[in-house]
């Protein structure tokens, strides 16, 4: 007997998610070359000292050139595909207050999902149906998205490994 609700179980949690990856995709191919404007978010967390990038960058020449950072931005440790990409693949070198997509598309920080999303697809389409990240407001009207950055690094994004809490405990059994 307990096989048996275990497979139900099993088939059940299959067919859930089977289900959430068809009803994604159905999504994405209603939506695909829209413009999809109903997305709100709250501001990107950008601290006011260092944004706009346009206070400190506005008179200073642009240095391609891959290198360890220093003044100002010594705190940030690429560590986000390091080995192929460096600031200036999403950072735009003529206006810094932007970001840019691979084809040169300004990208403000507002939209930084989009950015996001070049290369972690999968994530996106997760993301924009609720599946992925944190979306709060009506399951079928208007509804607000936590940005890519409002939980990972974009220069780190890789959680750090945690320990896992203990699970909680039944109600009636603490002593």
């Amino acid at each position: 007997m307990k096989k048996l609700g275990l497979a139900v179980l099993l088939f059940s949690f299959l067919l859930l998610t089977g289900y959430q990856a068809v009803a994604s995709n159905r999504i994405l191919q209603q939506t695909a070359g829209k413009e999809q404007v109903d997305i709100q978010v709250p501001p990107p967390p950008l601290s006011e000292d260092i944004y706009p990038c346009t206070m400190c960058h506005a008179d200073m020449e642009v240095n391609l050139e891959r290198r360890e950072l220093v003044d100002f931005h010594e705190d940030i440790v690429l560590k986000h595909d390091e080995e192929n990409r460096w600031c200036m693949d999403c950072h735009d070198a003529n206006n810094r207050d932007f970001l840019h997509s691979a084809s040169g598309q300004l990208i403000s920080f507002e939209e930084s999902y989009k950015l996001c999303g070049q290369c972690h697809g999968p994530k996106l389409r997760d993301w924009k149906v609720g599946i992925h990240g944190k979306r709060t407001g009506s399951w079928n009207g208007q509804k607000q998205y936590l940005l890519c950055v409002h939980c990972h690094d974009p220069h780190s994004p890789k959680f750090p490994k945690m320990k896992p809490e203990p699970a909680p405990q039944k109600p009636g059994k603490i002593k």
